[in-house]
This record gives C-alpha cells, sequence and structure tokens, in this order.
C-alpha cells in the first residue's frame, strides 16, 4: 500500500467514527426552524447552534458576525470560523449555510418540516439537504481530520456560514467588504449544489445569473363594469396575459432578442440529460411538451429561461363583473453564462415595451440581479476534487466524476471569484434527484451524506500537500 493510500484509508477510518455524530447534529439543526424570510429569532439560534458545533470541530476562533443590507437593516447572523494556516500550505475557505426555506402548507409534508424522519435510506425535513448538510458535511470533516493534525501539518481553514442565503445573501456585498481578510483563501469549496444522482458525483462548473423584474400593465384609470364597457375596452388582465405570451416563440423558446438561443454561441461536450430523466425530476405530466429545442442540457444550464413566478390579478374569491384597470407579474429570468444581468435586463426591458399589446400601458422595474459563474475546471485542485471524489463513491476512474451546468443561481459565487481572483472555486453538495430542495418533502440521501463527508475529508487531506 503506497504512503496516498495509507493516508486515505486513515481518513475513512476516521470519517465512518464521525458520520454518527454528523448525523445526530445535523438532525438537531434541522428542528432549529431557521425560515430567514420570516423568523429572525430562529436564524439567531441556528447561528448559536453552529457556534457550538465549529467549537467541537476544534475551532477555537469562531465569531458570529453581521452586516447592514443595503437598505441599511441589519443581516442576518453568519457564522466564521478560522484555523491560521501552517507556515507555505494553503487556505481553504468552507461555505455552507445554515438558513432554510419556508416550509409551505403542512399538508404537503408526509410527517412535520421540522421534525426529521428517517425513509428508505433518506433524511425528510426542511433544510435536511438545503443546506444543513452541508454545514454537517464540513463539520464532520473536520472532526475527522484536526484530531490528526499537528500545528505545522495540514491546511488553513476557514469556514463561513452564511444566515440568509435563501433570502438573496443581501448583506453579502457588504460582508465580503467588511471582513475581506477573514475570508481570504486559496481554494473555496461552495457546499451548496447537486450530484448527477445518488450513486454518480458531480462538480458544478457554471451556473445561470438572475434578474427578477416587476412588469406592470395599466389599461384604464379605474375599474369599470364590464356589461357596461366590455368589448371596446381593454382590462388590464388580458393585456397582461398577452403582453407575457410575447415572451415566447411558438414552440416555447425565448423570443426576446439578444435572449433566443441563436444569439451566442453555446459549449458542445456536455452531458447528456435525457428528456426521460428530466420528466420524471421535474414531474411533467404526461402530454406537456417541453419548452424550446435542442440539447436539454443547453436548455437547462447555459440558455435564457424566464418564469412567470407571481402575479397581481383578482382573486377568484373577490371576482366580480368589472374590468380590471392593472395587473402585474414579478417575472425570474435565468442568465447565461457570459451575460452580464443588468443587459439581460435591458433586453427583457426594452422587448417588454416594444410589445405592449393594443397600446396598453408598460412599466417594468428590477427588482434583484445576480452574477452567472463558470468555472475553471484546470490545475491541480480541481485534480485533487475529482480524486477525491471518485474514491469517496467508488468510481472506477476520476474521469468518470461529472461535470455539470446547474441552471439556478448562487449570485455570491461571482462576488468570491470578483473578491479573490487566485482563488479556485469548487461548488459542491449533498443534493440528487430527489431532493426537493425548496419543496415539500425535501430529503437527503444519507449515502450521498457519507460519500460527500469523506470526499471534503480526503480533499482537505490531499490538499495540504500542495506546498
Amino acid at each position: 500500500m503506497t504512503s496516498s493510500e495509507t493516508s486515505s484509508k486513515t481518513v475513512e477510518d476516521a470519517v465512518r467514527a464521525a458520520l454518527p455524530g454528523a448525523r445526530a447534529d445535523l438532525e438537531a439543526l434541522v428542528r432549529i426552524p431557521s425560515v430567514s424570510a420570516t423568523s429572525p429569532d430562529e436564524v439567531r439560534r441556528s447561528a448559536d447552534a453552529v457556534v457550538d458545533l465549529l467549537h467541537s470541530a476544534g475551532l477555537d476562533d469562531v465569531r458570529v458576525l453581521t452586516s447592514a443590507r443595503p437598505d441599511g437593516s441589519p443581516g442576518m447572523p453568519a457564522v466564521v470560523g478560522r484555523r491560521p494556516a501552517p507556515a507555505g500550505a494553503p487556505t481553504v475557505l468552507l461555505y455552507a449555510h445554515h438558513d432554510v426555506q419556508p416550509p409551505g402548507t403542512p399538508d404537503g409534508w408526509t410527517t412535520p418540516a421540522f421534525e426529521p424522519v428517517e425513509r428508505d435510506g433518506r433524511l425528510f425535513a426542511r433544510g435536511a439537504a438545503d443546506d444543513k448538510a452541508g454545514v454537517l458535511v464540513h463539520v464532520g470533516a473536520l472532526r475527522a481530520l484536526l484530531p490528526t493534525w499537528g500545528p505545522d501539518e495540514g491546511v488553513g481553514i476557514v469556514v463561513f456560514v452564511e444566515g440568509e442565503e435563501e433570502v438573496g445573501s443581501p448583506s453579502f456585498s457588504a460582508f465580503l467588504a467588511e471582513h475581506r481578510d477573514a475570508l481570504a483563501a486559496d481554494v473555496i469549496v461552495v457546499a451548496d449544489s447537486d450530484n448527477w444522482s445518488v450513486d454518480t458525483p458531480s462538480l458544478t462548473t457554471s451556473l445561470r445569473g438572475l434578474v427578477d423584474a416587476t412588469v406592470t400593465v395599466r389599461t384604464l384609470d379605474h375599474a369599470v363594469h364590464s356589461g357596461m364597457y366590455g368589448g371596446p375596452a381593454l382590462d388590464a388582465t388580458t393585456a397582461l396575459v398577452r403582453l407575457l405570451d410575447r415572451l415566447r416563440d411558438d414552440d416555447g423558446a425565448i423570443a426576446v432578442p439578444g435572449l433566443r438561443p441563436t444569439d451566442g454561441p453555446e459549449p458542445t461536450g456536455l452531458p447528456e440529460v435525457t428528456e426521460e430523466r428530466f420528466r420524471t425530476d421535474a414531474g411533467v405530466l404526461d402530454g406537456v411538451a417541453l419548452l424550446g429545442s435542442g440539447p436539454l442540457a443547453q436548455r437547462l444550464w447555459h440558455r435564457a429561461a424566464i418564469t412567470v413566478i407571481g402575479m397581481d390579478v383578482t382573486p377568484l374569491a373577490q371576482a366580480s363583473n368589472t374590468l380590471a384597470p392593472t395587473s402585474r407579474a414579478r417575472l425570474s429570468l435565468r442568465v447565461p453564462p457570459g451575460l452580464a444581468p443588468a443587459k439581460a435586463y435591458e433586453l427583457l426591458r426594452d422587448h417588454l415595451l416594444a410589445t405592449a399589446p393594443l397600446g396598453a400601458h408598460v412599466e417594468v422595474e428590477l427588482d434583484e440581479s445576480g452574477q452567472p459563474f463558470a468555472g475553471d475546471v484546470d490545475g491541480p485542485v480541481y485534480d485533487a476534487a475529482r480524486a477525491a471524489l471518485a474514491r469517496a463513491w467508488g468510481l472506477a476512474s476520476a474521469d468518470d466524476v461529472v461535470h455539470a451546468g446547474v441552471g439556478g443561481s448562487i449570485p455570491f459565487i461571482a462576488e468570491l471569484v470578483e473578491a479573490f481572483p487566485g482563488a479556485t472555486v469548487l461548488v459542491t453538495g449533498v443534493e440528487d434527484p430527489d431532493t426537493r430542495a425548496h419543496g415539500q418533502d425535501e430529503s437527503l440521501s444519507l449515502a450521498v451524506f457519507e460519500r460527500a463527508l469523506l470526499a471534503e475529508a480526503l480533499l482537505l487531506d490531499s490538499l495540504a500537500a500542495l506546498r
């Protein structure tokens, strides 16, 4: 057995010993309903719990830090723990977040959202995967490694556990500016993404950016009787529906100039996403057509997508025979890598204004934006990550690790890249196609949790040799 194999075996034994405690601590952490959108007191309680976890992992320097949001209000508490780097060793930043999405209606959950329950090898609870499992992957890896490292061994560690990722990280820019020195690192591991499947790990190498915008349509200066004025007079809801329909062409592809599939180059050599798998994972009903054309991987990861995520129209319970003077919709635009969100917003706004139906008055307002990300997959850090994932998942070769894009957005990653241009960013995670992150009955594959914890420990151990 080579020295490298001996080291890996030692790490595997240490991870195996640390796993039961990590599982128990994960269950305790998900019992705290740290919904950043509605429950600041619970987010603070969760931050305190993360402090205790990082202390238990062997970090002495652990602090709860906050920064102001753009509107001046205080941000949610983040936790930062540090271990200084030995001379000549790299520093690794381990990111996760301890806040979670709202659970939604209770009747959508098989068991209560904040009471973890194991069924068929999966742990069901809000935050079980997104992203409190990411927190415990970091904690478990450190528990396995730090006792084996002397003061001059291993790597420098910064653990950054954010408290408001699920509301768009509004204080992240200020936090990064204020605490840049404390977060500085040579390698950044973001444990908040997906795997190709339970049995196949992946590294997320691209993310679409984000533009959220509100479009308001006005056709009348006040509501009027539909019997008295209906026919000649255009109601705002009909105008809004017609306007939204003009965002797509006949096969459902984006019709906004500059955002259409033909408006820019697309990568080749992407892994295949089959229609059968996509329909199953997304829960597409039988007979419902998929939007657009071309390889699904390109449609999912490298093309713009526009979704209507909310509308302000008259609810059915309050409906009367009235022509609505005003209607509004919230649009979510996913921005392909290589396109600036500001430019994408301009293209969307100009198209909406130019295609207003029948002279309807249209206003468009930018609500939120985030940068896309495209990683460089070459170099010794990515080599080490692929080797660690392959060993943890029992793959025959590191080449079997999938390089996948993700259609969602993690805007702060681009900010980290800008702040630390010399750092290598790895986007990993504990999710899989059955996780249902943000949805009801969110769950974590316990097999993936164990493999992800082992992969991170193996990665950190191997990075210690990069001096």
